[in-house]
């Protein structure tokens, strides 16, 4: 088991704090395995093995009918004495109300719990009346570059190697884990695709037309990092001789963005300093959803590295915003606290960075600014922007 040392890292912040912790990402991104590199740690600290409550609450392993009563009373018979007790709880949202025995057991017993989830039955509304002010949010990612290249460091592959397959291949653990070819990989990346629609979206939601729901999501596929807005997928459809309502395609973005398929990036007008509620844009939770669905096109990279670095960021703990200014557009503003830092992605140098170094000197403040590109001649500075390439920035530990 290879460890991601930045998830150990922060839940060992909050250990023994009482609030829940909730680790929440797409399917197959490494949640469970988080729980178990965490057990792993518990008995290293010194917690008795009898005092680890791991269970998992898969659909195959739990009949529909469990209560939340049934959860709790399971939970609560196996500990046997008052000591303290590690609840590690894995796809707790297919319980209905799981809520209430988390709550139960945080308030009632002397626990520290860890709960994993992969759709939006994990964030329902219930979890606002129950454990308001008593959870902490862990959103999980796909692989960063670098654990993708921890996963491969007996590979041979050279760093410039690692860099090009993991923008192909995208980060799913199990992919990173073997040696698929290109083909075999964006196969398993269907499947996980594919419950994940399947268990979270249609069947929750009672989708009839799945025709009609896969072309809209083949639409948000094909503009990841273009602005556009629900009634322009409506357009679009309507060209194609297809009829759907506005607030059907805005149900379609939301119920997708709540089994974390997509990422809504708002925009926020530096200029008056308020976030604007049109034009987003959607990034896809891994870049090789893109191309199990519509196959690698060398073309398509240049939207894809910015996939790539809009995650970056958001691992690395920052809020990430579309930048308008006046009339130009900047690729990322990312905030972190009293931290504030611009971001321009452009594949090739020179072509292409005298026009994202022009936007962002026209930012007058003194927060970093950045060209990331994944041209080699990146390096230095102009006017006081950073040009890095794409592979020490998202190496980077600090900006």
């Amino acid at each position: 088991m290879i460890v991601r040392p930045y998830y150990m890292e922060l839940l060992k912040t909050y250990r023994d704090v009482s609030l829940v912790k909730i680790l929440a990402g797409i399917r197959r991104c490494g949640k469970s395995t988080i729980l178990e590199m965490l057990q792993d740690d518990l008995i290293k600290s010194g917690v008795p093995a009898d005092h680890m409550i791991s269970m998992r609450y898969t659909s195959e392993d739990f009949d529909d009918g469990m209560t939340d009563k049934d959860m709790y009373n399971s939970i609560k018979e196996k500990m046997t004495d008052g000591g303290r007790y590690y609840l590690l709880l894995d796809e707790v949202q297919e319980i209905t109300g799981w809520e209430k025995a988390v709550n139960s057991l945080l308030e009632n017993a002397n626990t520290d719990i860890y709960v994993t989830g992969s759709n939006s039955r994990l964030m329902s509304g219930e979890i606002s009346t129950y454990l308001t002010g008593r959870y902490i949010s862990i959103p999980v990612f796909t692989l960063s570059l670098a654990e993708y290249m921890e996963f491969k460091k007996s590979s041979g592959r050279t760093p410039k190697e690692l860099l090009m397959e993991y923008i192909r291949m995208g980060g799913f653990p199990i992919v990173a884990l073997n040696n698929f070819d290109e083909s075999a990989a964006y196969q398993i990346v269907e499947g996980i695709y594919s419950s994940v629609i399947t268990s979270d979206i249609t069947k929750r939601h009672n989708i009839t037309n799945f025709d009609l729901f896969n072309r809209v999501v083949k639409y948000i596929v094909e503009n990841v990092g273009k602005t556009f807005s629900a009634n322009a997928i409506v357009k679009f459809l309507k060209n194609e001789g297809r009829s759907l309502s506005v607030e059907s395609v805005y149900n379609y973005l939301e119920w997708l963005e709540k089994a974390f398929v997509i990422y809504r990036c708002q925009r926020y007008d530096l200029q008056g300093k308020s976030v604007l509620k049109t034009q987003e844009k959607f990034y896809l939770a891994d870049a090789s959803l893109k191309y199990c669905m519509m196959g690698f096109n060398p073309k398509s990279v240049a939207a894809m590295l910015e996939n790539i670095v809009y995650f970056e960021l958001c691992r690395k703990g920052y809020k990430v915003y579309i930048g308008k200014n006046e009339t130009k557009e900047i690729d990322f503003a990312a905030v972190r606290r009293d931290e504030r830092i611009y971001v321009q992605v452009c594949r090739n140098l020179p072509e292409e960075s005298d026009r994202e170094v022009a936007n962002l000197l026209e930012i007058r403040d003194h927060y970093p600014k950045y060209v990331v590109t994944l041209d080699e001649l990146a390096g230095g500075n102009v006017n006081g922007v950073k040009i890095m390439h794409l592979a020490d920035f998202l190496l980077s530990e600090n900006y």
